[in-house]
């Protein structure tokens, strides 16, 4: 087959849709397939098949009056800056994967919403459409733009209204959807009303041979002898919850010090992030490492993986900290209570409640056997759990399925 793996988000970048994505582009190829890569490229100045190096500015495509009405913060047509910031970005995407070509592919297998909804105005009638959504893109846009915004309730109301419109076509204008979970499945059937036999739900699997032969890699990091390693791997944005971990470190600290907080990755909410730790007298415990390459050497030398995060469907962090041993700490949202099994291989800790989590890290700190068995019993139930080859056979099935559909049609 010939499949293209297209997301809307700017790639390459950090974070478990762009890992999954090469991960199984890597997976599907040495079974015989071809797989390209479609995305956005850099401050969305473009459209590009990543593997191929070829692009489309939307300089080339667009006047400059409307190129220009891109960066705006609203326009006549959407005075909300956030639908606007979407639509004028989906027209644009839209419009330059058509110029890149995609009539050559037998299956065309987006990541998100938007690109599900783009790629399925623009599709020919021979390709078939497989979606994953790695996530509900309505909640997390109405959580950051909506919720608090109680100025103008007719706008409240609009916004709200548009994106649980966009996640219905999302998980709906492709031939079958896969989502990860029981969580997603429910939110998609109950909230949004998606039929269930749209819907095909299986874990991702993850390359957990790759990852850890990568444990041995060079670093310049090294442990502190004297100190346990607290370590967060990921976004440094508001849902990912950091601000709590640093919270919870502030009250950790008042009990005891022998232990220094990791923070790797970056984001939007990096710099408040240093600040907030500076003010809470933590610059010397937390150390932000920024954006890394090593992390599976990283994982390898800690003790504690901690996610505090507000939002989630099925985070690769966590799947990493548990293929290389560690005790898990995550917050009890989203999907992340099918993959822990509280107080056998990690523990679940109330979403925001800075205590609990102090509580947490504080105990695993002082019971070193019942950490490293946390750790034990969650790399034992990874390297099952998260095989590769299950997944990408799951979803070699739906293809399968996406395109028997297609022809029938």
């Amino acid at each position: 087959m010939k499949i293209l793996l297209a997301t809307f988000w700017v790639a390459p970048h950090v974070g478990g849709v762009w890992n999954y994505m090469q991960q199984l582009k890597k997976k599907l190829e040495s079974l015989g397939h071809e797989v390209d890569l479609l995305s956005y490229g850099e401050a969305h100045n473009y459209v590009h098949i990543i593997n191929e190096n070829r692009r489309i500015y939307r300089d080339a495509l667009l006047p400059e009056e409307i190129s220009i009405l891109m960066d705006q913060h609203n326009s006549p047509i959407h005075s909300d800056p956030v639908i606007h910031y979407y639509e004028t970005r989906c027209n644009f995407f839209q419009l330059g994967a058509k110029h890149l070509g995609l009539e050559q592919y037998d299956v065309i297998h987006t990541q998100d919403i938007f690109s599900t909804v783009c790629i399925n105005r623009i599709r020919s009638e021979k390709t078939a459409l497989v979606a994953t959504l790695h996530g509900c893109v309505a909640h997390e846009l109405k959580s950051a733009y909506y919720t608090s915004k109680t100025e103008n309730k007719s706008s409240v109301k609009k916004g709200q209204y548009y994106f649980n419109q966009f996640e219905y076509d999302g998980a709906t204008s492709a031939d079958n959807t896969i989502v990860a979970n029981e969580w997603m499945r429910n939110i998609l059937t109950d909230e949004f009303k998606v039929p269930d036999e749209q819907l095909s739900v299986f874990h991702y699997g993850y390359d957990t041979e790759s990852f850890l032969k990568r444990v041995e890699e060079k670093s310049d990091i090294q442990r502190p002898a004297d100190r346990k390693v607290i370590i967060y791997t990921g976004r440094l944005n508001e849902f990912k919850g950091v601000h709590h971990l640093i919270g919870a470190l502030m009250q950790l600290k008042e009990i005891r010090n022998d232990w220094v907080c990791w923070i790797v990755g970056d984001g939007p909410q990096e710099m408040e992030l240093k600040i907030k730790s500076k003010a809470m007298g933590l610059e010397t415990d937390v150390i932000f490492l920024g954006r890394r390459d090593d992390i599976p050497y990283l994982l390898s030398i800690s003790d504690i993986f901690v996610l505090p995060t507000l939002m989630e469907n099925q985070p690769l962090s966590v799947i990493e900290a548990q293929i290389t041993g560690k005790a898990v700490i995550a917050s009890d949202v989203g999907g992340v209570p099918e993959i822990i099994e509280h107080g056998i291989t990690g523990v679940l800790t109330p979403v925001g409640d800075e205590k609990m989590l102090t509580i947490h890290i504080d105990y695993l700190l002082e019971h070193e056997p019942y950490m490293k068995n946390l750790g034990e019993n969650a790399k034992k139930w990874g390297i099952d759990h998260w095989s590769l080859d299950k997944g990408v056979q799951n979803v070699l099935g739906v293809y399968e399925s996406a395109i028997t559909k297609r022809k029938n049609k």
